[in-house]
């Protein structure tokens, strides 16, 4: 499977093709966990999540394809103290829980290997993005922010990365 994941730059031609992939993946996340319809970020179903912060100047965002197909997005912000944050990653909901996502995730951190450390959030309600986050990518909760409101809250996450050892010959 991980040699099928590729990543290409997102352009501004391919919002309208990633928001009904967007949608189905916070959707199916909101229906599972809070018994609603429908959910996201602000922006999430109409194009202006992507279109502000897969854009912005200092993030990095990419369409993730396997094989052929589109299957999803990822808004990274990389900085030169290599103190690395995941913004947002998405996979089409009919592709989760098949391992996709984690060789999504080792492929990202292997186009970084300078990182330090990786942080993202993460919705406190989202207890598979808990388990994906810290059981299959190796993250830890670091801070619950407003931990008693099931929609508003989140889990801030963090990942200390192992430096690169190089064998001296």
């Amino acid at each position: 499977m991980a040699n099928s994941i590729k990543f290409v730059a997102m352009e501004e031609q391919d919002v309208e093709e990633l928001v009904p992939i967007m949608k189905r993946a916070f959707d199916e996340d909101t229906r599972i966990h809070l018994g609603k319809e429908a959910g996201g970020p602000p922006g999430y179903d109409d194009g202006s999540f992507l279109r502000h912060w897969g854009f912005h100047p200092q993030c990095t965002s990419f369409k993730i394809y396997n094989d052929e197909a589109l299957i999803g997005g990822v808004i990274l912000w990389i900085h030169s103290r290599n103190e690395n944050c995941l913004g947002t990653i998405f996979l089409d909901a009919d592709l989760e829980n098949k391992g996709i996502g984690t060789e999504v995730w080792k492929k990202i951190e292997d186009m970084y290997p300078d990182t330090v450390t990786w942080s993202t959030e993460t919705p406190i309600f989202s207890r598979r993005n808990h388990h994906f986050y810290i059981n299959k990518c190796g993250f830890h909760c670091i801070e619950i922010k407003n931990p008693k409101n099931p929609e508003e809250g989140c889990f801030v996450l963090k990942k200390e990365m192992k430096p690169q050892v190089t064998k001296q010959i």
